[in-house]
Formats: structure tokens, sequence, C-alpha cells
């Protein structure tokens, strides 16, 4: 089926200005173009418009979705496993917002005062909870009910101290690795190295004893599973190889 670019453009729900933008970018070309001046799109241009618009919907720039598309590699049920896992996972932070919103409401509403340690009680619960949700049956089929009850308790027991400090860490690894990425940097090298310390800290920020196979273990999956490979590489495609190279490289020598 052939749709002129007033049809995609209502089917897709974007501008006949975005998609001319889009050609004129090289991003997305119409299959041909008519003597009057008409652009028109055959199936593997809606497919490659779905493409691009998964990837805006996770903020990922117009050069860098160009170049995903393009990239002899480029393997589009990969991607779509990938954007799913992604979506997925917004969906849950967005949903565990909005449970803590109408238990603030509800508390407003009964003239409760929850106090801040209360507070944030529930929301290490939510986080528990969401990580059972995602990812407790699999945990508990390959490596038994133990580690993910170790898992969950460490999430418990952190400090508001340590919870602020774990974010903090998470988000210093993904700027990094980024940083990485885009700069070319070997995982073998010393920007590696500081990234492997920096997921090291991470893991083990509750205090819990290092264990440098568990870590490499563990970093395996972020290539394994697309949940993990999508949550790293949700702005620059190769994050979750470079930090998994960097933890299989240095682990055993921190």
């Amino acid at each position: 089926m052939e749709y002129s670019i007033q049809q995609l453009s209502h089917l897709a729900g974007v501008s006949t200005r975005t998609l001319r933008w889009y050609d004129k970018i090289g991003l997305l070309k119409p299959s041909r173009t008519a003597d009057s001046g008409y652009r028109y799109y055959g199936p593997a241009e809606v497919d490659r418009l779905q493409d691009i618009l998964y990837y805006r919907a996770l903020g990922v720039e117009l050069a860098r979705i160009k170049a995903v598309l393009d990239a002899p590699s480029f393997d589009r049920l990969a991607a779509l496993r990938g954007h799913l896992s992604a979506l997925e996972a917004e969906h849950a932070r967005i949903s565990g917002l909005i449970s803590s919103v109408k238990e603030t409401i509800l508390s407003e509403e009964r003239k409760e005062v929850m106090s801040d340690e209360s507070k944030f009680q529930a929301f290490k619960r939510r986080v528990v909870e969401e990580n059972e949700r995602l990812y407790g049956a699999e945990v508990r089929e390959k490596y038994g009910g133990r580690e993910m009850e170790q898992a969950n308790r460490a999430v418990m027991g952190l400090t508001r101290e340590q919870y602020q400090e774990w974010n903090q860490l998470g988000l210093e690894i993904q700027a990094a690795l980024e940083h990485a990425v885009s700069q070319g940097a070997n995982p073998a090298g010393e920007t590696g190295q500081a990234l492997a310390r920096l997921h090291r800290r991470w893991l083990t920020i509750t205090g819990n004893r290092y264990d440098a196979a568990k870590h490499m273990g563990l970093a395996e999956l972020y290539l394994s599973d697309g949940r993990f490979t999508a949550y790293y590489d949700k702005t620059l495609p190769g994050c979750a190889r470079f930090l998994r190279d960097a933890v299989v490289f240095w682990a055993e020598k921190l």
C-alpha cells in the first residue's frame, strides 16, 4: 500500500512539515516523488517512520536515530524489543509516581500527616514491589529465592543518605557511559576502570561484601537481557556493552 504525505501524516499523527524535514535531512525519504512533486511512501517507509517515532519517544536525537537506523548491523526486531523494555520501565516508573500521589492525596484528605520517614519507607516498598514484578520470577528461577530476598532487604535497609547516593551514582554511571561511548574510549583503559569502580560502589553501597564473579555475572545480563540493555542504551546505543566489557575486564583487578 502507498500513502501520500497527507495520508501518512494522518496515519502517524505527525505533521506534513515534520515529514518534509525528515526527507530534507535524509532521515525518511519517500519511496517516490511524482512529477507533481508529491511525496509517496510505501511499507518500508512506514516501518522506518514507526522506528523513528519509537526512538523519539525515548528522547533520542534525530542525528543519532539516523545513524542507528542506517547502520548495517541494525536489527529491527531487537530494537523493538528494546523499545518495549524501555517503555515498560517508564510505565512502571509512572505507575509508581501515580501510586505515590494517590497515597499522598488520601493522607491529605484524611488530614493525616505522613512523616518523611514513612514516605521514604513507602517509596522503598514500591521499588521492591516493582523489582519483584519485573525480575522476581526470573531471579528466583536462575539464582534461587535467597538472592532475591537479599536484594529486597538491601533496598529496604537503605538509609535516606544511602538512597540518595545510590541514585546519584546511577546518574553518574549513565553520564560517564555516554561520554565514554561518544568519545570511543577503551573499556580496558582508565575510563573503563573508573566506570567499573563506580559500578562496584553502586552495588556495595549497603555494605555487602564485594564478589567479582557476581559483578561480572550481573554485567553479562546487561547484554543478554533486553530490559537492561534498553535502560543503559536509552540515549546512546553501546553503553550497555561498554559497561559489560569494562566490568568483565576490571572486576577481578579492582
